[in-house]
């Protein structure tokens, strides 16, 4: 049960941002099928049973470079509203699962793809990582210590909050309208661009001359004793 009952997602297996959008929708109660790797293993041997962006979803397991997975995969289209994929570019297309062919399947499909640094430039085909994204936006450099280099944010400012969440956002937004037009699209995330986006408060301070360039030297990046970190009563 849940507001997006009855909304059809596929999913591509991947790590992070992919499987965490997924696992909002099916939160928010979205059907959603992965698509997973036949005799894939998850990243750091980790136990499938703990990977809790799984839950609410069902999977099938798919040698996708075989010559009928793409078959099997475009049939699960045809019933399904969206799908994430977040593969460096051009690797759907050589699977024969790129947009365009998926669209050409289900013209409502909202097909959502998530990479760190888009589908096309200098960047794109190169390897990376949430703490790069974070870093080439801006946004890493304003965490940590005046005397320090920048504090190593988790993986949650760029995978989850650059990346699933504006996914999300995209496929609902996509579903929405393909849902009173009939017309699908292509919701293309980019993990960098999207933190750079999620500055916008801080550069709007910095075009008033509110905020400046060091380290804690502003009022929420510690600068003010009311925002800081302090040792409790307890030592802890």
């Amino acid at each position: 049960m849940g507001p997006l009952q009855g909304v059809r997602i596929i999913e591509l297996a991947g790590i992070g941002p992919g499987p965490f959008c997924g696992m909002l929708l099916a939160d928010l109660g979205a059907e959603v099928t992965v698509v997973d790797r036949k005799g894939g293993a998850l990243p750091f041997n980790a136990q499938p049973k703990f990977d809790l962006t799984r839950r609410g979803k069902r999977s099938i397991a798919i040698d996708l470079k075989t010559p009928d997975a793409a078959e099997v995969v475009l049939r699960l289209v045809e019933q399904s509203d969206g799908l994430i994929e977040g593969f460096r570019p051009g690797v759907m297309e050589r699977l024969g699962l790129g947009p365009q062919t998926c669209l050409a399947r289900n013209p409502q499909l909202v097909y959502g793809r998530l990479t760190g640094w888009g589908q096309t430039g200098p960047l794109a085909q190169s390897a990376g990582h949430d703490i790069n994204y974070v870093a080439l936006s801006g946004l890493l450099y304003h965490g940590g210590h005046r005397d320090s280099a920048p504090a190593v944010p988790p993986t949650v400012v760029g995978d989850i909050g650059g990346g699933a969440m504006f996914l999300a956002v995209g496929l609902l937004s996509g579903i929405l309208r393909a849902r009173s037009t009939g017309q699908g699209q292509v919701i293309d995330t980019a993990i960098t661009d999207s933190c750079a986006l999620m500055s916008t408060l801080v550069q709007g301070l910095r075009a008033q001359r509110l905020w400046t360039d060091r380290r804690q030297a502003n009022a929420l990046d510690g600068g003010a004793h009311w925002y800081d970190c302090y040792q409790c009563s307890d030592g802890e």
